[in-house]
């Protein structure tokens, strides 16, 4: 009853200012005692659709009953935590269109884990995977991570580019097999960016964007002579992702999601290289 009498609230079929019918006519229609009534118009009340909800007059659509029925804003989650989720939500679509702006892709290739899974147990099967990822060139002086001290340390960068490397092999890997054990149509595609990015961004279908920082803290490298550097650099996997939505998100998501894909789209087209992901290099 009260899924009911919201939906009518939603089509604007009562409006805000209007009266509710009476608790006698509600439970004619619906068929139910007036104890139900009087609960299904409790839960609408506490969602904030309600007010004046007594026994006696019938109750009122409230003045801001539209602000209350506008879809929430999902709350901003670690990319581990999120992005693993939404990838997999986004592979029940027959068709895959993944776009990905990020530092090593060790979030990205962990984040498809479980669509993987499911797509070889056989509960999702899309007909095209489209993946393209955004990484830095290993030509740049990376703004991190670096060394706290004047200067620059080959060490970094080599320890950078070689999980850039890897991460990226192992996530071609994966989804390329997909061709070669479910007959998908794969695609994915890699090219290099002309600057460190100094933040994330994800996005699904062309119909969700997922948006995070990179925070900079300075940490201790030790490498394989033992020596400790102090430098600065981020943990990706604990980025906080802010999601944004075209579908569930209202128009200032869609915005956000249209303008983030024209903005990708513009550095894939543009001052963006073809990328090798070459081990050892």
């Amino acid at each position: 009853m009260a899924d009911e009498l919201r939906a009518r609230i939603r089509a604007k079929q009562l409006r805000p200012g209007d009266r509710m019918p009476t608790q006698a006519q509600l439970a004619e229609e619906f068929g139910v005692e007036r104890g139900a009534v009087r609960q299904a118009l409790r839960i609408l009340q506490e969602e904030r659709l309600l007010v004046n909800v007594t026994k006696g007059s019938p109750a009122t659509i409230a003045d801001d009953a539209p602000a209350a029925l506008a879809p929430r804003a999902a709350p901003p989650q670690p990319t581990m935590v999120a992005l693993g989720s939404r990838i997999t939500e986004a592979f029940r679509a027959p068709h895959v269109e993944i776009d990905a702006l990020c530092l090593t892709a060790v979030s990205l290739t962990l984040g498809f884990g479980e669509a993987l899974r499911l797509i070889h147990e056989g509960h999702v099967r899309p007909a095209r995977v489209s993946v393209r990822v955004l990484l830095p060139s290993r030509d740049i002086d990376l703004a991190f991570p670096t060394p706290v001290a004047d200067g620059s340390d080959e060490r970094l960068h080599r320890r950078w580019l070689a999980q850039r490397n890897a991460q990226g092999q192992v996530l071609r890997h994966n989804l390329r097999n997909l061709r070669r054990t479910h007959g998908i149509d794969v695609d994915v595609t890699f090219r290099a960016l002309p600057f460190t990015p100094p933040v994330k961004l994800y996005l699904l279908n062309g119909s969700e964007a997922l948006f995070a920082y990179y925070m900079i803290t300075k940490q201790q490298e030790q490498f394989d002579d033992q020596e400790q550097l102090e430098m600065y650099d981020t943990v990706g996997t604990r980025s906080m992702l802010f999601p944004f939505s075209q579908r569930t998100g209202g128009r200032r998501d869609g915005t956000f999601v249209e303008q983030s894909q024209l903005w990708f789209d513009s550095i894939w087209n543009t001052i963006s290289q073809d990328l090798t992901l070459t081990a050892g290099l």
